[in-house]
């Protein structure tokens, strides 16, 4: 039998968790030796007992190993074992890192620079606009940056987005099996994410999700990374136990401030007033903070290499738009002699771009 199937058995068993795992093999040696041992023998490590050990236990654990193993093999994931070296060298840092986790996308892990932002699922306006600015502006500095988050509604999504957005690869920590996504309506995020990024998770498909999975996955988006920014926050939530994660694995924590009378900066605000984050109001101070050298590449170079990628007619719209600095879509259309649903769809591109950027009141502005 693969060695993956008693390292996914091992990782199901109730009760265990990740800690008593790391204790477990370093009386048994593997995964496979502890389907094979007497439960005589098992029950006299410290911290197994007789539960997990009995013969009945471990059988279930296989039967559902199996399934995963086929669902894993059949799906093209990646699978991370703890003693593996191909396992995330910050995550192996953090003695309570799950022991096993699934990787569905082909993303570095390892890379040079990551971080995680997060935030309350309330987002408003302030802390979508700052959170799209800041990841825009550290894609200037590291284009190899790698962006972390939940999935979930809010300041999450607007990361991913964001960052995809900007060219960058990111990471979405799922608290349920890679069977599924959720919330749903963010399926096509999802899609995109596994095309520039990856999906990861510890959880077996096996496994029900609840509140407790998605609490328990934040401690992988602070541990995956370098530092976590949070950007909006009550004064409780998931995004308040990221960063306490952050901190208690000596990994820098940032946090947008807002005003004292805003719900969703009492929890940034009391970061910062506790000491438990840095402020910061940019990508620039994040950089600064962290030590990462900033040199951007030459702006006028960039424009010219994505002017040049550019149709006639996307050269067209984006000249008139250059002339008049913000235009309707109506106007532009006229002007272009170009009808208003292919102008949408050119502006579109243009805006994934960055070279454009809408309004309100469907106003297109130039940004090259």
């Amino acid at each position: 039998m693969d060695a993956l199937v008693y390292q996914i058995a091992l990782s199901l068993l109730p009760g265990i968790g990740s800690i008593r795992t790391r204790s477990i093999l370093a009386h048994v040696g593997s995964a496979e030796n502890f389907f094979t041992e007497s439960s005589k023998i098992l029950e006299k490590i410290p911290g197994v007992g007789s539960h997990p050990a009995t013969n009945s236990q471990r059988k279930k654990a296989l039967e559902a190993a199996k399934k995963e193993y086929e669902f894993v093999k059949n799906n093209h994931i990646r699978t991370a074992w703890f003693l593996d070296d191909d396992y995330p060298m910050r995550l192996k840092q953090c003695e309570d890192a799950p022991v096993i986790i699934y990787i569905r996308g082909d993303t570095n892990l390892d890379t040079k620079r990551i971080i995680s932002i997060v935030g309350t699922r309330h987002a408003t306006s302030y802390g979508i606009g700052q959170c799209k600015k800041i990841v825009e502006e550290l894609a200037a500095f590291f284009p190899d940056l790698l962006v972390i988050s939940g999935l979930a509604y809010g300041i999450d999504v607007c990361a991913h987005k964001a960052a995809l957005k900007n060219g960058l690869q990111t990471v979405a920590v799922l608290g349920h099996g890679l069977h599924m996504i959720y919330p749903a309506i963010h399926r096509q995020v999802a899609r995109e994410i596994v095309s520039q990024g990856a999906l990861v998770t510890e959880f077996a498909t096996s496994q029900i999700p609840d509140k407790g999975n998605f609490i328990a996955r934040n401690r992988i988006i602070a541990g995956l990374a370098d530092t976590t920014l949070v950007v909006e926050s009550g004064i409780k939530g998931g995004a308040l136990i990221t960063a306490d994660l952050a901190n208690s694995y000596n990994r820098d924590v940032f946090a947008l401030p807002g005003r004292t009378s805003d719900t969703w900066s009492q929890g940034c605000n009391q970061l910062i007033k506790r000491n438990q984050a840095a402020l910061i109001e940019s990508g620039k101070d994040i950089a600064y903070l962290m030590g990462w050298e900033t040199s951007p590449p030459n702006k006028n170079d960039v424009q010219k290499e994505l002017f040049a990628e550019l149709n006639e007619e996307e050269k067209k719209l984006l000249g008139i738009l250059k002339k008049h600095g913000e235009i309707s879509v109506d106007q532009l259309a006229v002007l272009a002699n170009i009808s208003v649903s292919k102008v949408s769809s050119i502006l579109l591109n243009l805006e994934f771009a960055g070279l454009i950027t809408i309004l309100p009141g469907n106003i297109y502005r130039y940004l090259a």
